[in-house]
């Protein structure tokens, strides 16, 4: 698959996409959403703990809901290495979205994001939970990551 086309499919099905620069953000900075929200719009973001493993995986995951749309991020460091996927899902009322990102194998900080969609019922109902594993699904889960709805 080209890494210009994100193939995105809800419940079931994956794609797998690489995984955006986060622009210097990492585990342990201070997140916030990048960007300012558009005249009139309001955005929230719902993040869990910051969370490393000892294989050298660390990782945020948060739910961001700008205006009518919601979506999930992650925000990561590998320093296993190795390079690995990260499946990453959106769960909320009546619908799950879940796709696959690969992870590179360098310590630079990276985000993963499920594309944006407009949010079904109360924006605050929505789950992020993302988890890395080595490429293929091979080997054991490396961390899991959530954005701790309320």
């Amino acid at each position: 698959m080209s890494s210009a086309a994100a193939d995105v499919r809800p419940s079931g099905s994956g794609a797998v996409r690489p995984s955006p620069r986060a622009g210097g953000k990492a585990p342990g900075a201070s997140f916030a959403a990048p960007g300012l929200p558009a005249q009139g719009q309001s955005i929230a973001v719902r993040c869990g703990p910051e969370l490393s493993s000892p294989h050298g995986i660390e990782a945020q995951t948060c739910v961001v809901t700008r205006g009518a749309d919601t979506w999930a991020r992650t925000y990561y460091r590998n320093a296993t290495g190795e390079a690995l996927d990260a499946l990453l899902s959106l769960m909320g009322p009546d619908r799950n979205l879940w796709m696959t990102c690969a992870v590179g194998a360098g310590d630079e900080p990276g985000t993963c994001e499920t594309p944006r969609e407009p949010a079904r019922g109360n924006p605050a109902s929505y789950t992020a939970v993302v988890e890395f594993a080595e490429r293929g699904g091979r080997g054991p889960l490396l961390l899991r990551s959530g954005s701790n709805s309320p």
